[in-house]
């Protein structure tokens, strides 16, 4: 697919493709350090491709989601929450997990990540950071056709089961804001007030279809709130006529 249409959007930082795999790919290399699975979307932007399996996770909740690991009962049974004051208690931090989406056991072995710009592969996810006039643009071109919304799902720890998982195995658009999720943040990732847009491989073409065929700078948004209001109400005049005919 041609991704060079999202150079348009002017991002501050490069959009990039994921893909959870069984088996290794031939032409990325190995990460060669240990970082949360959060991370791991910056070091893409940073210095390139890679793919990442279980040794190569600084957090737990990375294989976790991606089925890789056993269950870890003091993580699972919500613990860490409340030790980190993030939780009041560990029922709170466990109901998180209990309703995560996770890949099934052995089924995501290793995870590619790379710029779509250099990529390669078709991804199951396109990641986009964005600010919010960036992202109206790509909202708008994910429901352009079919009217369909988007989900904006987040936790305070483990936002990454939002950011990976969720998305790719419900098929929904997920919008995220950075500096709302423990780990990240923590970990300095990405600056506050960003809005991640991940997007699955169920919606890819349409949204790429539709940035291609649609307007992008509406010319409602520059008329000033008295235009824009005598704008609708001509609009509607005019629709009462056509219902009248």
């Amino acid at each position: 697919m041609d991704y060079s249409i999202l150079d348009k959007l002017g991002l501050e930082f490069m959009p990039v493709g994921v893909k959870f795999s069984m088996v290794k790919p031939a032409h990325l290399p190995r990460l060669n350090k240990k970082l949360a699975i959060c991370e791991m979307l910056r070091e893409t932007q940073l210095h390139g491709g890679f793919y990442a399996a279980h040794d190569d996770h600084a957090c737990g909740v990375g294989p976790h989601i991606l089925g890789q690991s056993e269950e870890d009962p003091g993580m699972v049974g919500g613990m860490i929450g409340p030790k980190i004051s993030v939780y009041s208690d560990a029922r709170s931090n466990r109901n998180v997990y209990l309703d995560m989406k996770t890949l099934a056991k052995g089924t995501g072995p290793y995870t590619w990540f790379d710029t779509l710009e250099h990529s390669t592969f078709d991804p199951d996810l396109m990641i986009l950071l964005t600010r919010p006039e960036q992202a109206e643009i790509v909202l708008r071109a994910h429901g352009y056709r079919t009217g369909k919304g988007w989900t904006a799902r987040g936790t305070s720890v483990a936002g990454c089961a939002c950011l990976y998982t969720r998305p790719f195995l419900t098929g929904e658009l997920n919008l995220m804001v950075t500096g709302l999720h423990h780990g990240m943040k923590a970990r300095g990732t990405f600056p506050a007030g960003l809005l991640i847009l991940s997007i699955p491989y169920q919606v890819i073409p349409e949204v790429m279809h539709n940035l291609v065929e649609m307007e992008w700078d509406l010319p409602q948004y520059h008329w000033g709130k008295e235009v824009h209001m005598q704008k609708m109400r001509e609009i509607g005049q005019q629709i009462a006529k056509e219902l009248q005919t």
